[in-house]
């Protein structure tokens, strides 16, 4: 399945249409920062509203944080209560002492964060890593998920990708004079993953950097992460998954290949799999409405 925005048709935001701002990109979507415990760490998470409807969790890919989702929230918090959680040494979550950064550990961290904040029968949306991490909760800690979607994430990462980001967690994080440098020097990666617009990668760096002690500025992220990435295969996973699920891809990404989705459906038969148009990688800023609008479509499908 394919969604889009028409482009004939003018702008306009209802239930399954992010709002626009002045200049037509959509409006980032007010939220609450919160905080819950998960065994000794603290993880932070904006909460989107709306309370007292059926709750929604979202989880960020590598390197990113809770804020990717602010341009896709507001399509969805009229029937869903959204929440968007920043992983363990990632955005303003805290750092693993000593460094612990396996799947297992940021789906145990999932788990606890679920139970803190008591989440039932509730949606689960992984980007990226944030998917593997999704597939490998919802198959971990069975009972609690009532649907998952996988965004755009490789099942099975590349030997020299692996290396490659082994080898960058070694080296020291760039450090910037001014939020201001952070700003303009900041790009998504891989390089030439994304067509988002400028505005919406001006906001998530904004939100991707942190001032140090001696007043220059740094990612937020923990670059030890990237030396303990692990190297997981995510098919056999699907095995364990017996609840209706969701494989959302980009049309010009190539990490959910039409053989990668027989492998899955031979292991769960329910997935569904749907295309977002005019995106790449990075969906819910290349494609925000179109994001929304399937994500809308899977969940109004009958169980």
């Amino acid at each position: 399945m394919r969604f889009d925005s028409n482009p004939e048709m003018p702008a306009r935001t209802g239930p399954d249409t992010p709002p626009l701002a002045s200049n037509n990109s959509p409006a980032a979507a007010p939220s609450s920062s919160r905080f819950v415990e998960a065994k000794g760490l603290r993880l932070h998470y904006l909460d989107y509203g709306t309370a007292g409807r059926p709750p929604m969790l979202c989880l960020h890919g590598g390197a990113a944080h809770a804020h990717w989702f602010d341009f896709v929230a507001a399509g969805l918090t009229s029937d869903y209560h959204v929440r968007s959680l920043d992983l363990r040494g990632h955005g303003d979550s805290g750092w693993a002492e000593p460094p612990a950064y396996s799947f297992a550990h940021y789906a145990a961290d999932v788990a606890a964060a679920v139970e803190a904040l008591d989440l039932r029968d509730f949606v689960l949306v992984g980007h990226s890593m944030g998917g593997m991490v999704s597939l490998l909760y919802a198959g971990t800690y069975p009972g609690r998920v009532a649907k998952l979607i996988v965004v755009d994430s490789r099942m099975l990462m590349p030997l020299n990708r692996v290396g490659a980001m082994r080898e960058a967690g070694t080296r020291s994080g760039k450090s910037y004079a001014s939020q201001e440098e952070l700003i303009s020097r900041y790009r998504l990666e891989p390089p030439g993953t994304h067509t988002a617009a400028p505005e919406l990668i001006h906001h998530i760096a904004v939100h991707s950097g942190r001032a140090k002690a001696d007043g220059t500025w740094q990612h937020k992220f923990d670059r030890t992460l990237f030396a303990q990435f692990e190297r997981i295969d995510g098919i056999p996973l699907w095995e364990r998954i017996k609840i209706p699920a969701l494989l959302l891809k980009g049309e010009r990404s190539n990490r959910l290949s039409p053989e990668v989705l027989e492998m899955v459906r031979a292991r769960a038969p329910q997935v569904q799999s749907i295309e977002v148009p005019g995106a790449d990688h990075h969906i819910m800023l290349d494609n925000p409405a179109g994001f929304v609008k399937a994500i809308r479509e899977f969940l109004a499908s009958p169980a």
